[in-house]
Parts: C-alpha cells; structure tokens; sequence
C-alpha cells in the first residue's frame, strides 16, 4: 500500500495519501483548505547506510560532477 505524500500549493500544507489498491479513486485536495492545487512531493527514504562488517549493507560511490558532487548507491537486494 503505497503512500504518497502533497503539498498544497495554495496554504503549503504538507499531506499524505495512502492508497490500497491500484484502482482506488482518491480526493486529491487538501485537507488543510480544500484545494485542489497540489502537487506530489518526492518523499525521503527511511533506508540507513551502515558501516558495518559482513558486506551486507548498502555502499555509496562518491564522484565530482559539475554540479558539485554526486552520489549512487548501490542497495542489496534483487536486481
């Protein structure tokens, strides 16, 4: 079940939907102030990079790039 998370563009209140099922027809306005001008935010991860032995976690390759630096990840699991 999916969450996806909006910012009204009118009061720029933060908010989440949670979807159960493909085909459900969600109200999209904000709860906030019935708004319809929202738009989807790109949610942060709860995944945590850990240091530690075993060669199990994720590992991150750091480049310079010409916006500064960039960053892959690279996380196990099936590809």
């Amino acid at each position: 079940m999916p969450i996806y998370e909006f910012k009204c563009l009118k009061c720029n209140e933060c908010f989440e939907i949670l979807f159960t099922s493909a085909q459900e027809a969600a109200e999209l306005k904000c709860a906030k102030c019935d708004s319809q001008d929202i738009e989807r935010v790109l949610s942060s991860t709860n995944f945590a990079i850990s240091s530690g032995s075993g060669g199990t976690g994720a590992t991150a390759q750091t480049r310079s790039c010409s916006s500064g630096s960039c960053s892959t990840f690279d996380i196990p699991g099936p590809r």
